[in-house]
C-alpha cells in the first residue's frame, strides 16, 4: 500500500504548479481542515498537485512530503538569497530595530533580498537584522550545533519551527542546514538516514538513536539532545538515563544506532 505522505491518490493529482510558502509558518495537514502532519516555513518551495476550494494538495521540494496547505499560504516562487540562521528573528517595518515588527520568522526560513544596508536586509516580509541571516549556499557542518539552537523550544507534535518542534523536526532542521537530505518523520529518517551501526558501537557526536516513534541526536558519548515529551521541550539528557526512561515509560528499546556519512563526530 502506498504511503500518502509521499504518494497521494493519483485521482487527486491534476496539476504540477510550482509555488512557495509566503507566510512565516503554515501547517501541512493530512486532509483539508484535518490534523497537522508537519509544518512548512517561509520560502519552502512546493508543487501544487490539486486544488480543493481554499486548500491545495502539494508535495514539498525539501523532503517530498505530501499534504494540504491553505491556498492563502502560497505565492509565486522567488529565488531565495538568504536563510535565517538564528533560532528566530523579526521582520521590521523599517531598517530600525525600534520600528514595529511585522512578522516573526523561524530558523530555516528562506527569503529573497530586495535591498541591503549595513545592518538590515529588506525582504517582502520586512527588514531583517543582517546578523540573523546568511546567504543561501552557506552550509553548516555540525548538526548538533544547529540542534542546540533550539534548546528550550517547546515540544510540538508535527512542529518544525522555533515556536514548537518535535523530535524528527529537530533532526530535519539540523540535517538540512548541513546540506544533508532528510525526510520529515522519524520512521522515514530511520530507514533513509546514515549507516546502521552494530550494537555496542561507541556513541559519537552527531550519531542518531532511534526508537519506535522517536529519534535523538547524540551530543556527546554520554549525552543526548532531543525534542521529547518527557521534558515537553528540546533538552539535553544523560544518554543511558534517557534510554532507561524511554523503556520504563513503555516505548521500548533503541531500534537503531546510525551514523551520518561525511559528518565528523
Amino acid at each position: 500500500m502506498s504511503d500518502p505522505r509521499d504518494t497521494p491518490d493519483p485521482a487527486k493529482v491534476t496539476g504540477s504548479d510550482p509555488m512557495q510558502v509566503i507566510l512565516p509558518l503554515a501547517d501541512l495537514c493530512r486532509t483539508p481542515d484535518g490534523p497537522r502532519d508537519r509544518q512548512l516555513l517561509c520560502g519552502d518551495t512546493v508543487t501544487v498537485l490539486h486544488r480543493e476550494g481554499n486548500w491545495c494538495l502539494l508535495r514539498t521540494e525539501k523532503d517530498g512530503y505530501c499534504g494540504y496547505l491553505p491556498a492563502k499560504a502560497l505565492g509565486p516562487p522567488q529565488a531565495p538569497t538568504h536563510h535565517v540562521t538564528a533560532r528566530a528573528t523579526h521582520a521590521y517595518s523599517d531598517a530600525d530595530m525600534k520600528s514595529p515588527e511585522r512578522h516573526s520568522l523561524s530558523f530555516g526560513s528562506r527569503l529573497a533580498a530586495r535591498a541591503e544596508t549595513a545592518t538590515f536586509i529588506e525582504t517582502d516580509l520586512g527588514h531583517i537584522p543582517r546578523q540573523h541571516l546568511h546567504r543561501i549556499g552557506d552550509i553548516a557542518t555540525d548538526p548538533v550545533a544547529i540542534a542546540r539552537l533550539f534548546l528550550g523550544t517547546p515540544y510540538l507534535w508535527g512542529g518544525n519551527s522555533a515556536w514548537g518542534i518535535d523530535c524528527s523536526g529537530l533532526v530535519q532542521a539540523a540535517c538540512l542546514a548541513c546540506g544533508l537530505p532528510c525526510p520529515g518523520d522519524s520512521d522515514q529518517q530511520e530507514t533513509q538516514l546514515g549507516d546502521t551501526l552494530p550494537a555496542g558501537t561507541t556513541y559519537r557526536r552527531n550519531d542518531l538513536l532511534f526508537w519506535a516513534g522517536h529519534v535523538a541526536w547524540v551530543q556527546s558519548p554520554d549525552t543526548l539532545l532531543h525534542a521529547n515529551a518527557g521534558h515537553m521541550a528540546v533538552a539535553e539528557e544523560p544518554l543511558e538515563q534517557a534510554i532507561a526512561r524511554i523503556a520504563a515509560q513503555g516505548d521500548g528499546p533503541v531500534t537503531a544506532h546510525k551514523r551520518l556519512s561525511h559528518i565528523k563526530g
